[in-house]
């Protein structure tokens, strides 16, 4: 299964992040590349690399195995078979494409299938559709080296509810992907965490990783108390604005460490849904039809596609000064707020308690 590169992709400034390699040429006689990882940094290396491979399917000669290889939104095969539900699929990812083989493998007689992969968002949809494939055994062989490890996706699946499955593209996505950003330092397990200890999250996250025209105003709040959940357990807050003024105004978190904003987080959010619901959440459809990303948290510019991180002006715009002071209880005008000749408000230790003379 090869991606495909195509233009004013959302994966552009993923793949432009990992940096710039030699160009190098494909063919017969060309060297093995000593740095592979400088020859797969370049889109036109590995676009040439994958339809050398997929040509060379067609001269395999094997009777007792097929080998098909995807030619952009063709399928190559080593021998004639029926790709009725594999082409034309015009999926970009590789990783969704994987499962429409999947789905036709199955659909054909295989009851125990084998899917090797070094990507995280393999395994979550393989959880995802252990159920909707209708097979005895699904397994992933995921990682490289001494790293590698068989993880039976179908007793992995088992373990969860059937509403966690399907919710658990969109958790995945909204804690972090390729294309959608993961809040400061909060890992998997710790969004996990939360997750079983706000369960009330799980029917948002399984209707989010379907196709969804918008999000709506009851599902915002549910992931904005998720969110809290995640920064803190104890914390009784609904929205995460409260929760921010809170935390940064008691003084034991820095600012990357406390919740984002509100409309920061209804942006990320749409990203979420739109990665999760639109573009995972027709993973075995073999023909997408996706929306805008502009209407999905994303901006165009004249580089591609980029976040669109909040509604909310700079804060170094917005703000000409920002002090807070730190009286345990109301001072007389001896605070950092009332010198700056400013009223102290709720970011303050004192929770704008202190006042001028």
């Amino acid at each position: 299964m090869w991606d495909r590169y195509l233009e004013n992709s959302l994966k552009q400034g993923t793949r432009e992040a990992r940096g710039t390699g030699a160009r190098r040429r494909v063919c017969d006689n060309a060297a093995i590349p000593l740095n592979w990882k400088s020859f797969l940094r370049l889109d036109d290396n590995k676009k040439e690399l994958f339809q050398y491979l997929t040509a060379s399917v067609q001269s395999l000669e094997a009777s007792d195995v097929v080998v098909l290889s995807t030619a952009d939104v063709d399928v190559i095969s080593s021998t004639t078979i029926d790709k009725t539900g594999l082409a034309p699929c015009n999926h970009e990812e590789a990783d969704i494409r994987i499962f429409i083989h999947v789905k036709h493998a199955s659909e054909n007689g295989m009851k125990k299938i084998l899917v090797r992969t070094v990507d995280t968002d393999v395994v979550v949809l393989a959880i995802e559709l252990a159920r909707k494939l209708e097979l005895d055994e699904l397994w992933v062989a995921f990682g490289v080296g001494k790293h590698l490890r068989y993880l039976p996706i179908h007793k992995i699946a088992s373990y969860l509810t059937e509403q966690q499955c399907k919710g658990l593209p969109f958790f995945h996505a909204l804690t972090g992907c390729d294309t959608v950003s993961f809040f400061s330092g909060k890992g998997k397990k710790t969004a996990f965490q939360a997750w079983k200890c706000y369960p009330e999250a799980t029917e948002v996250f399984r209707t989010l990783s379907s196709p969804q025209s918008m999000v709506s105003e009851e599902q915002s709040k549910v992931l904005e108390r998720f969110v809290v959940v995640m920064y803190s357990r104890t914390a009784s807050h609904q929205d995460v604005n409260t929760a921010r003024q809170s935390m940064f105004s008691q003084g034991t978190r820095s600012i990357e460490s406390i919740p984002p904003t509100q409309a920061a987080l209804v942006q990320h959010v749409r990203r979420a849904a739109f990665q999760a619901g639109h573009v995972w959440g027709r993973s075995l459809h073999s023909i997408q039809e996706l929306p805008s990303a502009s209407d999905w948290g994303w901006l165009r510019s004249s580089d591609g596609w980029v976040p669109n991180w909040t509604s909310l002006p700079e804060a170094s715009k917005a703000c000409s000064e920002l002090i807070r002071c730190g009286c345990r209880q109301a001072c007389r005008g001896l605070c950092k707020c009332t010198k700056a000749n400013l009223p102290c408000t709720a970011l303050c230790t004192c929770n704008g308690s202190c006042y001028q003379e």
